[in-house]
């Protein structure tokens, strides 16, 4: 089956109001920049947002954040180099918060890929963050049940798909990646280059493609950092970003 598609604007345009979306990225390590700016051109409201962290500056998911997109974010890390887009409305009270460990963020991700509706982690125990969960005593040591998390969709970002899915990712870039992948309903995928089924080699396969629904090429994908180094703010109606 062919999962290429020919536009950004086509493969995003399934993610509805009120969706949950994993969007991949540890910072912007990985982080879907053209398919989050194409997600904020189709005008989705209401979403659940799974992320490592809250947006950085005014590109990615803070333009998300700052274009009133987003309900709800669960993360590890909400506070980074320049989260004000976050930090304004949560302060007034227009967006949610779930804060989540980070080795249990990706656990419960990896446990709703794999179909672990729950399992135990002595993380957080004893601090606000257990409150209201189940506790339970292993060996003597008391562990916190956490719950799987998994999505409508997942956005994420790779190096090499084959026109089946199969994908390879650039070093660090791999981070959440294939776990989202796993763990949403339906998984869109941008890639610097496409190739036929069976140039990549099955032993340099990281994420198989019966995880992957869709597959579209942005053969520069702009990174983050750099973007908010040149002092970039998100452009409507996706002409990218501009500094």
């Amino acid at each position: 089956m062919d999962k290429t598609a020919g536009s950004l604007k086509e493969v995003v345009a399934e993610i509805r109001d009120s969706s949950t979306v994993m969007i991949g990225g540890f910072g912007g390590s990985g982080a879907p920049i053209e398919l989050i700016h194409a997600l904020i051109d189709s005008g989705p409201k209401n979403l659940t947002v799974i992320n490592n962290n809250a947006g950085n500056g005014r590109i990615g998911i803070a333009a998300m954040i700052d274009a009133g997109m987003v309900k709800k974010m669960i993360c590890s890390f909400p506070r980074s180099s320049d989260t004000r887009a976050f930090t304004d409305r949560y302060l007034a009270g227009e967006i949610e918060l779930e804060l989540v460990p980070q080795g249990t963020l990706a656990e419960r991700i990896r446990a709703g890929g794999a179909g672990i509706p729950a399992f135990y982690t002595p993380t957080s125990f004893g601090t606000e963050l257990a409150e209201g969960k189940p506790i339970a005593e292993f060996d003597g040591r008391r562990y916190v049940q956490e719950r799987w998390l998994k999505a409508d969709f997942a956005i994420v970002k790779a190096h090499v798909g084959d026109t089946y899915g199969n994908l390879t990712y650039n070093k660090a870039a791999r981070n959440f990646n294939p776990l989202m992948c796993m763990a949403a309903t339906q998984t869109i995928v941008q890639v610097s280059k496409i190739v036929q089924a069976g140039e990549i080699d099955p032993e340099q396969v990281v994420t198989p493609g019966i995880f992957v629904d869709r597959v579209v090429q942005v053969s520069n994908p702009q990174q983050e950092e750099e973007l908010i180094r040149a002092g970039a703010a998100f452009a409507p109606a996706y002409e990218g970003v501009k500094a």
